[in-house]
């Protein structure tokens, strides 16, 4: 039967037989296109005990996430918090509350209390007909199969059954019997077209999580120059540092330990955000 866990050890193998596929699709999006979408612009002043960090913040591009950082930050939820995970070459990741208190442990894993959805793609128009790629398998199975999935208890059996299949002959082909329509009408949920609204570039700010559709408080700051593209349409982009990347890459070489968190004496700490 379907389980959590053996939703975990299936995607691990379809992702590692289809990701090389998903990820060169991706690269084929015109990202440009979306530059309309960072014509609105929110302004950030983030004073930090290690030096300032400018951003701009882009509220047509990803209107609830910008809503959410402005309102935590105006409302002073990540003034004292710390930068808790900072990787050379790759990001400086902050804004969990939990890194307030005493306890180092469970940095990392705080919020505000509340999750909201990603907004990574915009969605074109349906996708209808046979499924006779692995490619397209594997979009059915991870935006049509694993979302409704987890989300009834009492799944429909005819898609029990080719989620078991799946499991045993770990592989797309059972996926690949039906068409799209048949998973539209058996799921409720509609295969889109999507074009990705912005790549993972250097200096850019996006939404740290734990899955799709887990974003709470917790942000990222990129630091790896060539951006890092495997993160693609798996965390919401909403802004950019515009001032102070030497500040970044100052946070990103602090001393820390085994888990990437900076030690207590050289903690990059949040005195301020202030919205223009």
């Amino acid at each position: 039967m379907f389980t959590k866990k053996k939703v975990v050890f299936l995607l691990v193998i379809i992702v590692a037989l289809g990701a090389l596929l998903f990820a060169e699709e991706a690269k084929k999006k015109d990202v440009n296109d979306m530059s309309n979408l960072m014509n609105k612009k929110v302004n950030v002043v983030m004073k930090t005990n290690q030096g300032t960090i400018e951003l701009e913040l882009w509220p047509d591009m990803a209107p609830e996430t910008v809503k959410n950082f402005t309102k935590l930050s105006k409302d002073a939820f990540y003034e004292k918090t710390y930068f808790h995970r900072v990787i050379p070459d790759f990001m400086i990741q902050g804004g969990d509350p939990n890194t307030k208190d005493s306890t180092r442990a469970n940095d990392g894993q705080g919020g505000p209390g509340y999750q909201f959805e990603d907004e990574c793609y915009i969605d074109g128009e349906p996708i209808t007909g046979n499924i006779d790629t692995d490619e397209m398998a594997f979009k059915v199975w991870t935006e049509v199969i694993m979302p409704y999935m987890q989300s009834t208890e009492n799944p429909n059996p005819v898609i029990q059954a080719i989620v078991d299949s799946v499991q045993i002959k770990q592989s797309g082909e059972p996926i690949m019997e039906k068409t799209i329509g048949f998973f539209t009408d058996a799921t409720g949920i509609q295969l889109k077209e999507k074009t990705l609204k912005h790549s993972v570039d250097y200096g850019t700010i996006c939404m740290a999580n734990s899955g799709p559709n887990t974003n709470g408080s917790q942000f990222f700051i990129v630091t790896k120059k060539d951006g890092a593209a495997w993160l693609a349409g798996k965390h919401t982009v909403f802004g950019q540092v515009t001032k102070g990347m030497d500040i970044v890459h100052k946070i990103e070489a602090l001393p820390r330990d085994k888990s990437d968190n900076p030690l207590v004496e050289n903690q990059a700490i949040i005195q301020k955000i202030t919205i223009k």
